[in-house]
């Protein structure tokens, strides 16, 4: 028999791909193709918003498994539209092709950003429905992407992160010597793609080998009836160099790159997404010593200084802490160019000296960029005339006498 309805479809306007943010429309059209006359009842539109967590747990009472299902849910908007209205008598649509166009705005305070997880979801769709009489009612869902923005141009997201940890390695009930770690980032806030330059010092006091490491990690967390469930995932690695016993490593600016991540979410009370730098070292025979610095993945980049919306005394009001913080009172001696950069790193600097740089670019880079490279005193200023010269009454001695 010939199916009265051909296509049933929803289309929303705008890519495939397009992501929504608080306050804007979502509009589109609902397309009803007929092969013949058809009465209906109502066709409404419905947009929701939901966050849910859910998992099961179970556990053994006697030869029975009892199990415990954990679930919450909020409701961030729904909106309602009917196209047409149930009013108690049917509507007879004729033969051939019909649109709906619907829209409806998202609710002005800030939604949660779309996230999928193993505990949990937050999604936000759009549903149709057709009601015809003596027939089920047909359904189409369509998700869209909500993203809510995250300046890290705030002063929360820019101020440095850095702090200190150490701890006395054992084995056997014997005290093998101490490890500490020191470390620091100029920021808190980032988007996905950038760098972080790492800065730590690794004393490694112990008579063995210790390996330095840092790692960009992502927590998932849900919450359900008072019960947490935490997810936890390595998005980047960095590994650095062997600290010989009672040696000490340095990392002056060791960069660890963002990979393509989604936005923390914070603002969610039973979904957090969370991101943490981990400064660790492996100590063999005993457990790993773990320095935390905590991440905000933001949507919105850093604005680039000389940019129409910052200014020099705002930018140099903005990172003067972390510029404090940079340069230690009593500045060490530079280390030995071979020991600080790697191969690679003296090839790059080698290409960049051979590349004439414009002044209008340099001027548009953060003030940060240049602040870490004066974090050492310079060596002293040379001299072909001897500060000391010896005194006329000296001879050099004849070495053939």
């Amino acid at each position: 028999a010939l199916q009265s309805i051909k296509d049933f479809s929803l289309e929303l306007d705008g890519p495939d791909d397009a992501v929504y943010r608080s306050g804007e429309m979502v509009t589109g059209v609902v397309v009803l193709q007929l092969n013949r006359d058809i009465k209906v009842r109502a066709l409404g539109v419905q947009g929701r918003g939901v966050a849910t967590a859910h998992w099961l747990e179970n556990r053994s009472v006697g030869v029975n498994t009892v199990y415990n299902d954990y679930t919450s849910r909020i409701t961030y908007f729904r909106k309602r539209q009917h196209l047409i209205r149930d009013n108690g008598e049917l509507t007879v649509l004729s033969a051939g092709r019909h649109e709906y166009p619907f829209s409806f705005q998202l609710p002005e305070e800030a939604l949660v950003t779309s996230f999928e997880g193993k505990h949990g979801s937050i999604r936000y769709w759009v549903k149709v429905k057709l009601h015809r009489p003596w027939a089920t009612v047909k359904k189409i869902k369509k998700e869209f992407t909500v993203i809510e923005p995250i300046d890290i141009n705030t002063p929360s997201l820019l101020a440095p992160q850095a702090g200190t940890k150490e701890k006395m390695a054992r084995m056997w009930y014997r005290n093998c010597g101490q490890v500490s770690i020191t470390a620091k980032i100029d920021r808190k806030g980032y988007t996905p793609g950038e760098v972080i330059p790492v800065f730590a010092e690794f004393d490694n006091g112990t008579s063995r080998s210790v390996v330095p490491k840092a790692y960009i990690t992502q927590k998932q967390t849900f919450i359900a009836r008072g019960t947490m469930k935490q997810k936890l995932a390595v998005v980047a690695t960095l590994c650095g160099d062997i600290v010989g016993a009672r040696r000490r490593e340095t990392w002056h600016g060791r960069a660890i790159k963002i990979p393509p991540v989604g936005p923390s979410i914070l603002q969610c009370r039973i979904i957090k997404v969370e991101y943490m730098l981990r400064v660790c070292v492996d100590v063999p025979g005993t457990s790993k010593l773990s320095l935390e610095l905590p991440l905000v993945m933001g949507t919105i980049p850093l604005h680039p200084f000389g940019s129409r919306t910052s200014s020099v005394s705002s930018q140099y009001s903005m990172n003067i802490e972390w510029f404090r913080m940079a340069i230690p009172e009593q500045p060490e001696p530079p280390p030995e160019y071979s020991s600080v950069v790697t191969d690679e790193q003296a090839v790059q600097s080698r290409t960049a000296d051979r590349q004439e740089e414009d002044l209008s670019s340099v001027l548009e880079r953060p003030l940060m960029a240049y602040v870490q490279e004066f974090r050492l005193r310079p060596p002293p200023v040379y001299s072909e005339v001897d500060p000391n010269p010896q005194p006329l009454a000296m001879r050099p001695r004849c070495m053939t006498c």
